[in-house]
């Protein structure tokens, strides 16, 4: 007897140690099965403009993670009636669901009724894959049993809300909320909770938007099976059945204006703040950025518009880059006329830039350097550098001289080149690597843009800041604060300044190209409520007379700095631009009209401490020239020359005298009146006279009066 009673109690024990043993292998397989960052659910990160107002979601999967705090409790009561009646009493099996579900199997024959908690279809759909494996089942049991031990209800329903498909690229409470009524998840009301709730067994089938016939019937059984819990009573739910089923589809659609923009955030994500694309489409940042939404629809808008493209190349395509001038932040880009998420983005793409070069490359470095002033007379002449390289005009008129500011106002080739070889190229160069360019040319063909790498609209924009900004450059920027799933920033810009040019070099440039766009080269287009300073650029295609395979327009306002490019991928002889900068510039300003009221300016600001440019002289004949002898006066004999003075009291005169063989002295230099005696001791040796006006900013004469030989006039 006491070994019967000794062999049954090492039974139960042994029973009891088996139990034991089992229940920790089930508690260890589903902890070792929990891998808590696939909680991490995937979640849009979002882009909103400086305002806060959210511009478009970033997703792989359209979902928005909220707490269950946000969800009202009848809307969790709808879930938890129709999929787990006793969710807040099991711990994450419920036996006596599963028993229920195989009894009315059994009956009908067939699987009708599944006994899967809350818990398990959490497990299911984040630990689990759909493939059927005989073990599927025991680790989904394993994992929910070990989130009910680790997870309190309100965290388990919160993960599950977040997470379940609605349907329709919707993932989520939140998500699917604003999709079928356009509200969040804390507005929804309780038919509309019993929808959603609905929806979940079978989006396809249950979806308002397929049927809605079929989703109110099964709304109305999620009401009955809620009053049936207690959650609501029969009259509400008689009244919550007699609605109309009313939704408001908010399905996310794509804009494309807002492509290039989008590649550029996710670009900057990743080379700044090391970022990558998936993490960023799943991790739930929020993205200020400094895009003008108004601008960015409209430069895509205008690119389908073929009225701005040349005829015969109306298939061209372009890319344009805006940026705000004070900050750097970049406010509309578009990477092409018919671009595709990351697709070529022309923006950073290299290209010749023709004679937007010669405004960095040239006439920038000669200002900086102080042998150069706006006014300084450069050679206009058909002149051969090296072995064969004659630069032409495109006019194919030559004036001899002119002054660097006309020949920026008409971009006129052949005074470029011979200034850049007057400086010398590396003085070009160093100047260019200020402005963030680093160039294997080292001919005098950069003073014309002729690049053998070329640049980018986005190179040209950044450059051109230091024009419009003192002499100071920043890096431009699409990312102005990036916060984290938690609101944490984590980064965003902080641009900082670096001057390039000195203020005076800036402010001459600034009113040299304001003058190109007002009288000289970017005069063309619609007239603008803004002033707009800047310059053409036109790349001609050797291989076919009259072609062009780039032009441009790069200019500014006091607020915004832009970059206009036009051309084809690949410049052939059957496919090349039949136009040239006029189409750019164009382009620009109609760009510039659409900035808002605030952000036409009708003039630039003069830096303090700088020297306004005033216009320039014009040289006029010397008129009512007269010399003549006088008795007495400073010397034995006296000469008296007089002439009409200017209405520019800025010319100043010269005086020479003139031998009878021609030769020329300087007698009498820089004279501000119209005036000049000169004592003679011998009256046998009298020159004839000649005045010349001399322009003191140009350090230039002009046209000499005639030599004129004085007459005697006695005085005592």
């Amino acid at each position: 007897m006491i070994k019967k009673i000794a062999i049954a109690g090492g039974v139960a024990c042994g029973l009891l140690v088996s139990a034991f043993l089992i229940f920790a292998v089930v508690i260890l397989a589903g902890h070792y099965q929990i891998d808590e960052e696939k909680l991490v659910m995937n979640n849009s990160s979002v882009l909103v403009d400086q305002e806060g107002e959210v511009i478009t979601d970033l997703y792989m999967e359209n979902r928005q993670v909220i707490p269950i705090s946000e969800v009202p409790e009848h809307v969790q009561n709808a879930f938890v009636a129709i999929e787990d009646s006793r969710f807040y009493e099991h711990q994450g099996i419920d036996f006596r669901a599963i028993g229920r579900a195989l009894y009315r199997d059994i009956l009908a024959g067939a699987k009708v009724e599944g006994g899967s908690t809350i818990t398990q279809q959490l497990a299911k759909n984040v630990f689990l894959s759909n493939e059927k494996a005989w073990l599927r089942k025991t680790n989904e049991v394993l994992i929910a049993m070990n989130l009910e031990r680790r997870y309190s209800k309100d965290e388990i329903l919160q993960m599950y809300l977040n997470q379940v498909y609605f349907g329709h690229g919707a993932y989520g409470i939140e998500a699917a909320s604003k999709l079928y009524f356009n509200k969040s998840a804390s507005e929804l009301t309780v038919d509309e909770g019993a929808v959603l709730a609905g929806v979940v067994n079978a989006p396809s089938y249950y979806s308002p938007f397929e049927d809605k016939e079929r989703s109110k019937e099964r709304r109305d059984l999620i009401l009955t099976v809620m009053e049936q819990q207690g959650f609501i009573s029969a009259d509400e739910s008689s009244s919550y059945k007699g609605r109309v089923i009313a939704t408001d589809r908010q399905e996310m659609t794509e804009d494309e204006s807002l492509y290039t923009y989008i590649d550029m955030v996710m670009d900057e994500a990743e080379e700044r703040y090391n970022i990558s694309q998936e993490e960023l489409l799943t991790g739930g940042y929020r993205i200020v950025v400094p895009i003008n939404r108004e601008m960015q629809r409209s430069t895509y808008e205008a690119l389908q518009n073929e009225d701005y493209f040349p005829e015969g190349s109306k298939d061209a395509q372009a890319s344009m880059m805006f940026m705000n001038a004070e900050s750097g932040g970049i406010i509309a880009a578009q990477g092409g006329r018919d671009y595709v998420r990351r697709g070529l983005n022309r923006v950073n793409v290299k290209r010749s830039p023709g004679s937007t070069f010669k405004p960095l490359s040239v006439y920038a470095p000669a200002l900086e350097d102080g042998q150069y002033q706006p006014y300084s007379m450069l050679r206009d002449e058909l002149l051969q550098y090296g072995e064969d390289w004659i630069p032409k005009n495109v006019t194919g008129e030559y004036a001899g001289e002119m002054t660097l500011y006309d020949a920026i106002e008409v971009s006129a080739n052949a005074p470029a080149v011979w200034l850049l070889n007057e400086m010398g190229v590396e003085q070009s160069l160093a100047q260019l690597s200020e402005f963030g360019f680093e160039l294997p040319d080292r001919g005098l063909s950069l003073a014309l843009g002729g690049l053998s790498e070329g640049v980018t609209p986005y190179e040209m924009t950044k450059s051109y800041r230091a024009f419009a900004e003192e002499g100071r450059m920043v890096e431009p920027y699409v990312i102005q604060d990036i916060y984290d799933r938690n609101d944490r920033r984590i980064g965003g810009a902080s641009p900082i300044q670096t001057e390039v040019l000195s203020k005076q070099t800036a402010w001459s440039m600034t009113r040299m190209l304001e003058s190109a766009v007002k009288e000289g080269t970017g005069s063309g287009g619609p007239a603008t409520s803004s002033v707009i300073a800047g310059k053409t650029g036109t790349q001609n295609y050797d291989q076919v007379e009259g072609a062009n395979s780039d032009a441009w327009f790069v200019g500014y306002t006091p607020d915004v700095i832009g970059t206009v490019w036009m051309g084809y991928d690949q410049t052939t002889q059957d496919q090349y631009l039949h136009g040239g900068s006029a189409y750019p510039t164009a382009l620009f300003k109609s760009m510039v009209n659409t900035l808002p009221s605030e952000m036409q300016q009708v003039a630039f600001s003069q830096p303090e401490g700088t020297q306004d440019l005033a216009p320039p002289i014009a040289m006029e004949e010397i008129e009512d020239f007269e010399a003549t002898y006088s008795i007495g006066g400073q010397g034995l004999l006296s000469v008296e020359l007089t002439w009409k003075g200017f209405e520019d009291e800025r010319i100043e005169y010269h005086v020479y005298e003139v031998e009878e063989d021609g030769e020329r002295e300087l007698v009498a230099s820089n004279l501000t009146e119209p005036h000049f005696s000169q004592g003679r001791i011998n009256p046998f040796s009298i020159p004839s006279y000649e005045v010349v006006p001399y322009d003191p900013v140009a350090k230039i004469e002009g046209e000499a009066s005639a030599a004129l030989d004085p007459s005697f006039s006695f005085s005592f």
